[in-house]
């Protein structure tokens, strides 16, 4: 039995996904005639109150295209310095749109209003690039899972109305932040210009994002996306996986949640661990005491079919899923307890 906690990318389509896969009525996407990723895009739309929403291969491309719509080159974005968009997305920011990048200092990748008002740069001194977008992500993915407070939220967002910039969020792991706050689609679609979304995280799907926004938005979006070599054809065989993972997958989400609790209890108190950072949702980012190298305490677990990932800076994670199961959790407990450094 290997035990894969690297990410909740790692998910396979659960038989009855595939089934639905199998049996989608496709089209030509780049036509806008396949009829389920049509439905996908719609129900997406629907689901978070926004006009219109956009199938993407990647949550990258997705949020790579939302930066393109509402910057031009020359311009800056604010994000917090642990943001997706700025350190895992191959630099495409500068690449892909010429825009730099202002960060900020927040905690654990979320940051407040006053932290926004107080960086943003107009447009009068020449020898600044002007802020016309801030982005977020929810949840953090370096904070650990940790979900943003929907008020704080709503402050950045006046801020942005105020000074005419728009807001964009990077909602890779949105939906676990939903489950463990209660919160609703809604709510978030109220707050952003845009909201890209991902279905092959925690919800299962074996690939797929969406960009939501206003219809004039998506229109461009379906230009951008073109140019970035995102048109595809048949792609409602993936929508079909897509839609299934929403309408199943959502709610399970807290059995992730709990299971990376559980995962973070056993570790709090083992001898060779100095840390566990705080856990809300599937992600468990914890340190190693000085004595133990980081390095051999994940070989020493890939030995016993266990994997997990590295965030530099001697923080290690675990990503719980919905592949990891119950038998998977209690032997990972039973081997982290017998660890010896």
């Amino acid at each position: 039995m290997i035990i894969n906690l690297l990410s909740d990318t790692i998910t396979k389509p659960t038989s009855k996904m595939l089934e639905t896969m199998m049996n989608a009525k496709v089209g030509d996407d780049v036509f806008g005639s396949d009829p389920t990723v049509n439905k996908l895009q719609k129900k997406v739309a629907t689901l978070f109150g926004m006009e219109d929403a956009l199938f993407f291969p990647s949550g990258t491309m997705a949020n790579q295209v939302a930066i393109n719509l509402h910057t031009q080159a020359g311009e800056q974005l604010i994000c917090d310095k642990w943001a997706h968009v700025y350190n895992y997305e191959g630099g495409g920011v500068a690449v892909n749109s010429g825009v730099s990048c202002f960060l900020i200092d927040g905690d654990r990748g979320m940051f407040t209003a006053k932290q926004v008002e107080n960086v943003i740069q107009g447009r009068k001194d020449i020898h600044l690039a002007p802020t016309t977008l801030v982005t977020i992500e929810n949840t953090t993915n370096k904070g650990g899972g940790a979900c943003w407070d929907l008020s704080e939220i709503k402050k950045i967002k006046q801020v942005c109305k105020k000074k005419d910039i728009a807001f964009h969020l990077d909602g890779a792991r949105l939906f676990n932040a939903l489950v463990a706050k209660k919160e609703t689609p809604k709510q978030y679609g109220e707050q952003f210009d845009t909201i890209s979304i991902c279905l092959s995280k925690g919800l299962g799907a074996p690939i797929g994002s969406l960009l939501l926004g206003t219809k004039k938005n998506i229109e461009k979006a379906l230009r951008i996306r073109k140019r970035f070599g995102g048109g595809m054809r048949q792609v409602g065989y993936l929508a079909a996986a897509g839609i299934y993972a929403l309408d199943n997958h959502i709610e399970r989400l807290a059995e992730d949640h709990e299971k990376a609790k559980n995962i973070g209890k056993t570790l709090k108190n083992l001898p060779f661990v100095k840390n566990v950072e705080p856990i809300e949702t599937n992600i468990v980012i914890f340190n190693l005491i000085e004595t133990v190298d980081d390095f051999d305490f994940i070989h020493k677990l890939k030995e016993k079919n266990v994997l997990i990932t590295s965030m530099g800076s001697g923080k290690l994670r675990m990503v719980t899923h919905l592949d990891f199961t119950n038998e998977m959790l209690v032997k990972l407990i039973e081997m982290l307890k017998m660890l010896k450094f």
